[in-house]
């Protein structure tokens, strides 16, 4: 479920199923990219309810997808509905970001972390890999050493590491005030300087399409004998 509140010069978009981590079923997808879509305010806050940011693909969904590749393109477009919006987005991450809720932290122009934040791409782990365009955006933003070694040990970085790396450009109490401060500047000049410093390149991205529809079909099949172990490596 997908929560959206304005406030003046904010909007704030919440992944709302904190029982699941705020893990995102296909549905939850569509309603994320109309939040942002819909959007008219200069700045947006993309947030977790709960303990946690976004934990990514909801793996029970994975698990009963038809169409995998179809799953993949509309992360994606999710993803570059945030990159290319005329808002700025904030990441307010608060809590675990795990796989596709890095991705989408990835593709908001400013990622802010609380002290709780830990963040990971736990893929490689289940047989997955990010296929919302996280393979072209991390090496952007942290560079291909780092990207490289997130990706291929599936392990999880504190904030401290984050902010070290670039993955997150810095640790605060409250990510709301950031998005706030924001929103005090002059609005034109947020739209323009968010669409000069954008790269819109994406031609990486129809490969991880691609590549994630056979991956998918595997995890599906071993999903169904290692649910608990799944679940485990999740958490993590």
């Amino acid at each position: 479920m997908i929560q959206t509140a304005d406030d003046g010069d904010l909007r704030v978009v919440t992944i709302d199923r904190p029982g699941q981590r705020n893990a995102l079923r296909p549905t939850d997808l569509e309603d994320l990219k109309a939040a942002i879509e819909g959007a008219d305010t200069p700045v947006v806050l993309l947030r977790g309810a709960g303990p946690a940011f976004c934990a990514g693909a909801d793996l029970d969904s994975v698990a009963d997808l038809d169409d995998p590749e179809a799953f993949a393109k509309l992360g994606q477009r999710v993803a570059d509905t945030i990159e290319g919006s005329e808002s700025v987005v904030v990441a307010a991450i608060d809590g675990a970001a795990r796989g596709g809720g890095v991705e989408l932290a990835l593709a908001c122009d400013v990622r802010v972390a609380t002290p709780r934040a830990t963040l990971g791409e736990p893929g490689v782990r289940l047989g997955l890999f990010g296929a919302w365009g996280g393979t072209v955006r991390l090496p952007r933003i942290v560079g291909e050493g780092h990207a490289l070694d997130l990706s291929l040990s599936g392990r999880v970085v504190d904030a401290e590491e984050a902010l070290q790396m670039g993955l997150v450009s810095r640790i605060v109490d409250d990510p709301r005030a950031v998005a706030e401060s924001i929103a005090d500047n002059d609005h034109q000049s947020l739209r323009i300087i968010k669409a000069r410093l954008r790269d819109r390149g994406r031609d990486a991205a129809q490969l991880d399409a691609d590549r994630f529809d056979a991956e998918a079909e595997a995890f599906a099949t071993l999903h169904e004998a290692n649910v608990d172990d799944i679940a485990a490596s999740r958490d993590n």
